[in-house]
């Protein structure tokens, strides 16, 4: 049995690694280095890695405003997927997020992308609307929240 998956904040040592799974992940939508620096650099209300033998398989990328936060991003390398990495930073996430006394946490999603909606119906988020043409790719998106 692999050992287990640990989280911790996110550090600039890492943002290369967080590229690589951005780009495997997503493709021509990947975020670029900029954003992940500019949130980095800003000191992101969170941006977590999570990892395994000193090895980054993922990372998550959220902000809170008030009493409210947004997931704006979370992606595992897609040789770890299935092993629990994005559970070990989702519920690491909601943890933080619960000490900070968020009341609602929202994210976007992609209506084709049922293995991500499927994981956020898990931890207890709901479909709220779908945005038409959200994406650049002129996909729509669905908006989904919970309250914490």
């Amino acid at each position: 049995m692999p050992d287990p998956f640990t989280v911790r904040k996110l550090r600039w040592r890492d943002l290369d690694r967080v590229l690589e799974i951005e780009r495997a992940s997503f493709g021509a939508d990947a975020y670029d280095r900029k954003l992940f620096a500019d949130c980095l650099r800003a000191g992101e209300d969170l941006f977590l890695a999570v990892e395994r033998g000193r090895i980054v398989w993922g990372y998550l990328m959220g902000c809170a405003r008030g009493k409210r936060a947004e997931l704006v991003s979370i992606a595992v390398d897609p040789a770890a997927r299935g092993e629990g990495a994005a559970s070990a930073l989702m519920e690491s996430a909601l943890r933080r997020w619960k000490r900070r006394r968020i009341d609602r946490l929202s994210l976007m999603v992609k209506t084709a992308n049922r293995q991500a909606e499927t994981c956020y119906l898990k931890y207890g988020f709901r479909r709220v609307r779908r945005v038409r043409r959200y994406y650049e790719d002129g996909s729509d998106g669905w908006l989904m929240a919970r309250n914490m």
